[in-house]
């Protein structure tokens, strides 16, 4: 035979063994594309096949009953030389192949035809017989054949219908025996029993651990469809049957010896659950992932009714389209699919899954489409790896834990572990609501208490502020009368064992004399506690009386040694007094706050005060406006002198000073205190002679004054703040000093 004729024979043997018309075509279109003379022949040949086959069955039965009557004697429980007669069809009850009798013509698969037969010996049973169909017996479909008789002798799995038997009749033409499988296909089983998706889904589950066998057994199914699923009932409980491997393929030993199994691009599968890489012509790259797309395919149609894409549409589009489709076209979500439905379609699916169908789209939604999706991959990288693979993620949703096929996100997984634990959280939530209910009435309870304590408390101290005010009124009251007797003393006394209260207060007219009563006396902690409770409640207009108060304070701090009291009252009259408008409270609060070197703070809060009393200084002889009370200008300069020297300007600071005593001597304290200044820059300034002599005319002024500047002409602050500042003058003049050089002498900043 030549090699055309092979390959003609090959064609005419693979399309006959394909009984669906149009995947016939489909094949024919594809084998014989562009050698119509082919074409012709090979359907020649089908249009006689069907008489043919007739007339050689009644001839085949004569001569096998004439085989018989010869064989007479030879023993039935032989099967490899088991003489055999087989039945026409699906005529001839009671015929017989070796110890089975066969009772009915069941159906037919790829390659076989199926007998109800009764097998009589060695034990009474009734069992499915597959035997070669007729006019099949050629060399490739012998092999396809004989391999599923291998696939299946190496199952073991109470979900794959058992072999039982295995032979051959006397014409050569191999048979088997499996287990009866009495049921229905998968997805009829589930529809008539109205099973909800976790019960299809448990149904699952068995049916992915059966191919699981079959893989590592070596062997690929091919053919995962629900009529290859069979669910029967084992007790009351549905258990399914994975039948029909006579298109399985062995990934391993002898099963894959024989390429003639899927030689000449033999259509082999069913295109609804046939994976991409098994729509190629021959299939020769199929592996057990193929098996998975197959599964996913079955799972979506136990989900939604529906195939990934619609059996009928594939067939009729062609060859061509169905591969292309198949390996291209993504098919939609099972959700999505579920949602497209017209509504009385998708009224009776979710029906036959006892659901509403709203429901039924939201169970379908997440996981089960992720599950899904990631089975029918086109790429078989992406897929499951196993079978099992594939069942443990099923039941991964079914307990309500992150599923492998969903990208987790912690979200994702907190969600999961609530559903999978709901009894806990159900729990867990009852106790936090309830903690949370009795925290919140305890916390309200615990407020109102809180409230009410705090409302009586501020009773309690509102009554003790008032009859404290009334306290310090009334002896305030009483030290007025003693003062104003001239009984300092005894109004000090008094004065002693009063708390003052922070506001509410008054008492000026009491506060101010005592103060300058123990300042006088030499008191000056007490004095000091008398200035600062009159700073404290001095609210008088006269700009000239409130800093007055403050030189008082100031003075009486620093001579009672409280050096950081007199920081914080520094601090505080810079705040009060920093947004005045009055050059007199300016000047005042720039000299008082500087009776000790300042820092950086002290100088910028300063410097806007010390702007305001510059430019209220005028350039020439005052006039009565510009100095309403004598020696105003005077004293300005004073301050401004202060001023410049604790920036290290000490050149500005001798022209303040020389502007000052350009007023003349009608003031002794205010021409001592800027002779103390003028004597402190010219010794800056490395003018020791000048700065000597001017601290000399500084001494003598408070020494013609009453010793002590206590008394005599000017107040007694004046004379205080002038010692103050020739201590630290007499500190700078008198001690030893080199020449001064050019970088001795600081200047101005």
């Amino acid at each position: 035979m030549t090699h055309l004729r092979e390959i003609e024979k090959a064609l005419f043997d693979a399309a006959r063994n394909v009984t669906d018309p149009a995947v016939r075509q489909a094949l024919l279109d594809q084998t014989c594309n562009g050698n119509p003379a082919l074409r012709t022949r090979i359907e020649t040949l089908l249009t006689v096949q069907e008489p043919a086959e007739e007339f050689f069955t009644v001839h085949e039965l004569k001569a096998e009953a004439a085989e018989t009557s010869r064989a007479g004697a030879r023993s039935t429980d032989d099967l490899t030389d088991a003489s055999a007669v087989e039945p026409a069809a699906a005529e001839g009850p009671n015929a017989r192949i070796g110890r089975y009798r066969l009772l009915q013509r069941m159906g037919e698969g790829g390659c076989g035809v199926v007998y109800l037969a009764e097998q009589e010996e060695p034990v009474r049973r009734r069992v499915a017989l597959k035997i070669i169909r007729l006019g099949m017996d050629t060399e490739n479909v012998i092999a396809r054949f004989e391999a599923e008789r291998q696939a299946l002798a190496l199952m073991d799995h109470p979900n794959i219908a058992h072999v039982l038997d295995a032979g051959a009749t006397n014409l050569g033409r191999p048979y088997f025996v499996m287990e009866l499988v009495r049921g229905v296909k998968i997805t009829d089983y589930c529809n008539q029993h109205h099973l909800d998706l976790r019960q299809r889904l448990d149904l699952f589950i068995q049916i992915c651990h059966a191919i699981q066998h079959a893989h590592q057994k070596g062997v690929i199914h091919r053919d995962i469809k629900p009529s290859n699923i069979l669910v029967s009932l084992h007790d009351g409980v549905a258990v399914p049957k994975v039948i029909d491997f006579g298109i399985a393929k062995a990934t391993e030993g002898r099963l894959a010896d024989n390429p003639v199994v899927t030689a000449y691009g033999q259509f082999i599968g069913t295109p609804a659950y046939m994976s991409p890489e098994q729509a190629e012509l021959g299939g020769v790259d199929v592996d057990t992932r193929s098996d998975i797309y197959s599964l996913g395919a079955l799972l979506y149609e136990l989900l939604t009714g529906r195939t990934p894409f619609d059996n009928k549409q594939l067939l009729d589009s062609g060859w061509d389209e169905m591969r292309r489709t198949l390996q291209e076209k993504e098919p939609l979500r099972p959700s999505n699919i579920v949602a497209t439905l017209p509504s009385d379609e998708l009224r009776a699916i979710a029906g036959e899954r006892g659901l509403e169908p709203a429901r039924l789209i939201s169970l379908l939604k997440g996981d089960l489409d992720w599950i899904v999706m990631k089975a029918v991959e086109k790429d078989r990288s992406r897929r499951y790896e196993t079978a099992n693979g594939l069942a443990m993620d099923v039941t991964r949703y079914l307990n309500d834990e992150p599923v492998v096929a969903r990208p987790p996100s912690r979200r994702y997984r907190l969600q999961k572990l609530v559903r999978r634990n709901r009894a806990v959280f159900v729990s867990i939530a009852a106790v936090a609501a309830t903690l949370v209910l009795g925290l919140g009435a305890s916390t309200w309870l615990m407020f109102r208490e809180r409230e009410a304590r705090e409302e009586a408390e501020r009773g309690r101290a509102s009554e003790a502020l008032l009859r404290q005010q009334a306290e310090a009124r009334a002896a305030i009251s009483q030290a007025a009368a003693l003062v104003g007797e001239n009984e300092f003393g005894a109004a000090d006394q008094l004065m002693a064992k009063v708390t003052f209260p922070e506001n509410g207060l008054g008492g000026e007219a009491v506060f101010r004399p005592l103060g300058d009563w123990a300042a006088v006396q030499g008191r000056w902690q007490r004095a000091a506690e008398y200035f600062k409770l009159l700073v404290r409640v001095d609210q008088m207009e006269t700009p000239d009386v409130a800093t007055l108060d403050s030189t008082r304070c100031a003075v009486a701090l620093i001579e009672a040694g409280d050096t950081p009291g007199y920081e914080r009252f520094r601090r505080e009259i810079i705040k009060r007094f920093a947004s005045t408008r009055y050059p007199v409270e300016a000047e005042r609060t720039v000299k008082n706050s500087l009776l000790l070197p300042a820092d950086s703070t002290i100088m910028a809060a300063l410097a806007p005060l010390a702007d305001l009393a510059a430019k209220a200084v005028p350039t020439g002889t005052p006039t009565p406006l510009e100095e309403p009370w004598p020696g105003a200008i005077a004293w300005r300069c004073d301050s401004l002198a202060l001023w410049s020297y604790r920036r290290a300007d000490y050149a500005a600071a001798v022209g303040w000073c020389q502007r000052c005593l350009s007023y003349g001597n009608d003031n002794p304290a205010r021409v001592a205190t800027a002779n103390t200044i003028l004597a402190m820059s010219c010794s800056q300034l490395g003018q020791v002679q000048d700065a000597r002599n001017a601290l000399a005319l500084s001494r003598n002024l408070v020494d013609s004054n009453s010793g002590q500047g206590n008394g005599g002409q000017g107040y007694w602050f004046d004379w205080r703040l002038d010692q103050i500042l020739m201590h630290e003058a007499a500190t700078l003049v008198e001690q030893p000093r080199p020449n001064p050089t050019i970088g001795d002498i600081p200047g101005p900043k």
